[in-house]
């Protein structure tokens, strides 16, 4: 959803007013009477050790009394399972202008039973948040209790779906498990403090709201307002918020606007508190099947989300009035495990502007040139409706603002119709073409002080304004071949130098016309002085493959601003030398601008040398040099052996549970005359679970109908007295489907004639009836109706022919992986028996060649080893692709060093390929990889092809310590 003009005044009132203790101990953080006028931003965030104060007024933030626009990204800290990549993750968003990071906490991850809380390890969120400290970006915290975020029971951990009270209420039973959350996490969040200048926590997310449709529901204002009361009461003095779907398209699988509230109430107090809106959707998950993206996977996603789609959506909100923007999620991630929601499979790329692999996409060109855009230039941090203005074509629609302390004016244009077009805006005084492509928009800006000189208009975007050394640096970015014109006001005639060949200049009447066509030759330069201003001033102007080589730095010695290399991750500046640290793919000249008294640079650690250049920077007199990709090693040297056990009649389950429950906790009901067979019941939450019912007799019966309840995708398969009966599973979700969260299915099997002949000639024997249920995941409870707590696994088992009295017996994962933690291990016999983990020692089992095409029901193990032997110094991404004939039946649980890293479903898809991260996977060593295939027996299973492949390289990188 797109907010319209209108919207600007009563979106920026729709945030209540809350209490947001600040440094000083003040008792609210909005700022009453006289407004904050335009200033310089607040400087790059750190746990500096001093008290800092955080206010608001109706147009941003306030932080130490400066206005700040959040610029935010999220990220899921548990969808990165390797912390050393943390770093990487979060010095990518800073560099391509992100001035914030949403972590989310999953309370699921951290909880493996009541009472029990782990925050070591893949969970250490005190080292994410001092990392993000060190990074210089503001942490906004998202930690629950309720998640969403297509999580595993919307994050709620799997022992609290068997449990008593009503979650998201009141309800004391739940409130017990949820304060006992939110006091073990905001232990380790009250160390972090923006305000106490312990770190960078500058605001403070709870749960998003039940009940969105109606904000005048009182039982969910009480909720809300113990959750504001607990986080108070456990010493979080940031500003705390909530937020609340605006609605969702039925079918549409787009996530749904989302809105940000500081108080309780959501109350109407106009004028008191920014424009908030905290999930503003970078691209859009998708479900099993894929349906929603046309079976293409993320790849559509971010075509179909690009940066045309980016530019649209972030200058609408911008113009808007919206200061505190949050991009979910700037990096997506995997959901590996068990932990994604019933309406994703395991990747979580969301077409996001980083992909799962970690690589910077294209798209970025938008929000890093916005991004740096409001980083650096204040004005954009107070802008109020300003009068109409028109295109002179009308089909480029434009939104006037204006500051009104610096008297700046920021033009938003938005094209609509499917082909390019150019327009002057007269009602501005703008007389030059702007042009606006097919279906994108564009910010242009009239009366801008950039440095020490005045900007009358630009026809494209300004990108960044900062001061580097003796002169003042102004950067335009826009698409490739995009005519550049840049009018300065200069009361003196200048003496304009051209530094490259493309720029053009002319002077008339106190007016220097700089144009420039953009990407011609790189980046233009321009240095402009002789105007009567003593500081020179050079604009530079890159398309936007170009403006993704720019990189701005804030340094306690004065801003840099740094050109070529692929990611500039930090500079240090010591006596007369500047350290660059960063990533390169290809060859790359280094430019670089600087405090004065900069003589020497080094890269990686490694001296460059360089020259003083005509635009005053420090040039590298050769290139520096690219990445040699690693060569991967072909995936051979298999072993296999097959499992289940459990189907054999003769199977020692006598220390299962015995499923003997009347009762249940459940949302779904308990059927009349059957035992409870839920596996969350008796502390089965994650992966598969078996069952096996045993009786005597029954002699005449003819089939067995198994009801059962799971997320999408889910399964069962049964054998009696150890012969199959067949498989079931849930069907492949359409659109309109997508997100159902429960699937319930009766699965009527026929028993063969010769089993039938076997009862009725043994009608004193024992029978064993086994079932494997697949349950994929819990439902994420949106709505607030306990929905999470549906049944997993089976819910009753009757016969046809007979009604033998069954005693049931269950078993599922069993005590949870200390390291990689409870939703990584389900409950099959090999991951009961370790055979997933690297150091089972399998020199009996059978070796193999892939691709298979056995037939049989059930799982089939293998196993191999391979080595890496990556170059230090090199990022390499490194990822696992599966492929088979589409026909075939089956589905593959992928462990690499004991880490279940995904689910790959070869007849539904769309996912193939897996990523490895770094840290798991030992880029530089031994690996073992192990494949749990299961197969109904229908068609020949698998795997087909399995190969690793190259997602991405880059020499430089973070240290990467082992997991």
């Amino acid at each position: 959803m797109e907010l319209s003009r209108r919207t600007f005044h009563a979106l920026a009132g729709t945030a209540a007013l809350g209490f947001a203790l600040t440094g000083s101990g003040s008792p609210s953080s909005a700022i009453p009477g006289r407004p904050v006028r335009t200033g310089p931003p607040p400087p790059v965030p750190s746990a500096d050790g001093r008290p800092h104060e955080i206010r608001f007024d109706r147009h941003s933030l306030l932080v130490d009394g400066r206005r700040l626009v959040l610029w935010s990204g999220e990220m899921h800290p548990f969808r990165l399972p390797s912390p050393s990549l943390w770093r990487d993750v979060l010095e990518k968003m800073r560099a391509h202008g992100h001035n914030a990071v949403t972590a989310s906490v999953a309370w699921n991850v951290h909880s493996a039973a009541p009472g029990r809380y782990d925050f070591s390890g893949v969970r250490d969120l005190d080292l994410f948040l001092r990392t993000a400290a060190e990074t210089g970006l503001y942490v906004v915290l998202r930690p629950g209790p309720h998640l969403g975020a297509d999580v595993d029971a919307g994050g709620f951990p799997g022992w609290l779906t068997a449990t008593e009270g009503r979650a998201r209420t009141t309800d004391p039973a739940f409130l017990r498990y949820a304060d006992e959350w939110l006091t073990a996490v905001n232990g380790v969040v009250a160390k972090h403090l923006f305000t106490r200048g312990t770190g960078t926590v500058l605001l403070y997310r709870l749960e998003d709201a039940p009940g969105a449709d109606d904000p005048g529901d009182p039982a969910r204002r009480a909720y809300l307002s113990h959750l504001y009361d607990k986080v108070r009461a456990d010493g979080i003095d940031v500003p705390p918020f909530h937020a609340a779907e605006a609605g969702r398209a039925p079918g549409s699988g787009e996530p749904a606007p989302v809105r940000g509230y500081f108080g309780a109430e959501e109350a109407r107090s106009a004028g008191r508190a920014p424009a908030f809106l905290p999930q503003v959707p970078g691209g859009t998950a998708d479900p099993w099947g894929g349906s929603l993206l046309g079976g293409k996977g993320y790849a559509e996603a971010r075509r179909t989300h690009d940066a045309a789609y980016e530019r649209r959506t972030r200058l609408a909100r911008l113009a808007d009035g919206v200061t505190l923007h949050n991009v979910y999620p700037a990096y997506g991630g995997t959901s590996w495990g068990w932990l994604p929601a019933p309406a994703v499979y395991t990747s979580y790329d969301y077409g996001a502007a980083f992909d799962e692999a970690r690589n910077a996409t294209p798209k970025l060109a938008a929000t890093h040139q916005l991004g740096q855009l409001l980083r650096s230039v204040p004005d954009l941090a107070r802008l109020n409706p300003g009068r109409a203005v028109r295109a002179a074509d009308e089909r480029i629609r434009v939104r006037h603002l204006t500051n009104p302390d610096t008297g700046a004016h920021v033009y938003v244009l938005r094209n609509d119709t499917d082909e390019p077009v150019s327009s002057t805006l007269p009602d501005a005084g703008i007389d030059v073409p702007v042009t606006v492509p097919a279906r994108d928009a564009k910010l242009i800006a009239a009366d801008l002080r950039l440095g020490r000189r005045k900007m009358v208009y630009s026809s494209v975007q300004p990108m960044l304004s900062l001061t580097a050394g003796r002169q003042d640096i102004a950067v335009f970015a826009g698409r490739h071949g995009d005519l550049a014109q840049v009018v300065l006001d200069c009361a003196d005639e200048p003496t304009p130098m051209r530094l490259d060949t493309e720029p053009a200049w002319a002077y008339n009447l106190g007016k220097l016309n700089v144009s420039v066509p953009l990407g011609a030759g790189g980046l233009s330069r321009v240095r402009v002085e002789g105007d009567g201003v003593d500081t020179p001033m050079l604009l530079l102007f890159a398309d936007d493959a170009t403006a993704l080589r720019l990189w701005p730095y804030e340094t306690p010695s004065g801003a840099l601003l740094v050109y070529g290399p692929a990611l500039l991750r930090s500079a240090v500046l010591r006596d007369s030398t500047v350290h660059l640290t960063g990533d390169t793919t290809g060859a790359t000249g280094l430019e670089v601008w600087g405090p004065r008294g900069i003589t020497h640079v080094t890269w990686n650690g490694r001296p460059v040398p360089v020259r003083v250049s005509a635009s005053g920077s420090l040039l590298a007199l050769r290139p520096l040099p690219g990445v040699t990709r690693p060569a991967l090693p072909a995936l051979t040297g298999w072993r296999r052996r097959t499992e289940n056990p459990e189907a054999e009649p003769d199977f020692d389950d006598a220390d299962w549970a015995r499923a003997d429950r009347t009762t249940s906790f459940s949302s779904t009901p308990v059927p009349d005359g059957q035992p409870v067979l839920f596996a969350d019941d008796y502390g089965f939450h994650y992966g598969d679970v078996w069952y096996r019912g045993a009786w005597t007799g029954g002699g005449g019966a003819e089939s067995v109908s198994l009801s059962y309840s799971t997320g999408t995708q889910g399964l069962l398969m049964a054998w009696l007295d150890g012969e199959p009966l067949g498989t079931h599973r849930m069907p492949v979700p359409d659109r309109e489907r997508a997100r159902q969260g429960t699937w319930t299915a009766e699965a009527v099997l026929d028993l063969p004639e010769g089993l039938r002949e076997r009862l009725r000639a043994e009608p004193r024997a024992r029978h064993v009836l086994s079932v494997l249920v697949r349950p994929m995941q819990h439902d994420t409870d949106e709505g607030a109706r306990d929905t999470h707590k549906a049944a997993r696994g089976l819910t009753a088992v009757t016969f046809r022919g007979a009604s033998p009295k069954v005693t049931w017996r269950v078993q599922g994962a069993v005590v949870p992986d200390p390291v990689r933690g409870a939703p990584n291990n389900g409950g099959l016999y090999g991951e009961r028996a370790g055979w997933h983990l690297p150091d089972h020692d399998d020199r009996d089992w059978k070796d193999a060649e892939l691709p298979r095409a056995d037939r049989r029901q059930g799982v089939t193990w293998y196993r191999t080893d391979f080595r890496l032997d990556v170059a230090p110094g090199v990022d390499a991404s490194v990822g696992l692709v599966l492929e088979d004939d589409p026909e075939r039946a089956y589905r593959v649980q992928l462990f690499l060093n004991g880490w279940n890293l995904g689910q790959y479903i070869n007849d539904v898809g769309p996912q193939h390929t897996f990523v490895l991260p770094n840290g798991i996977l030992r880029t530089r060593g031994a690996n073992t990889l192990a494949l749990a295939v299961l197969s109904d027996g229908t068609t020949p299973s698998g795997p087909g092809e399995v190969r690793l492949t190259l997602l991405g390289a880059a020499a430089g990188g973070v240290p990467v310590t082992p997991v």
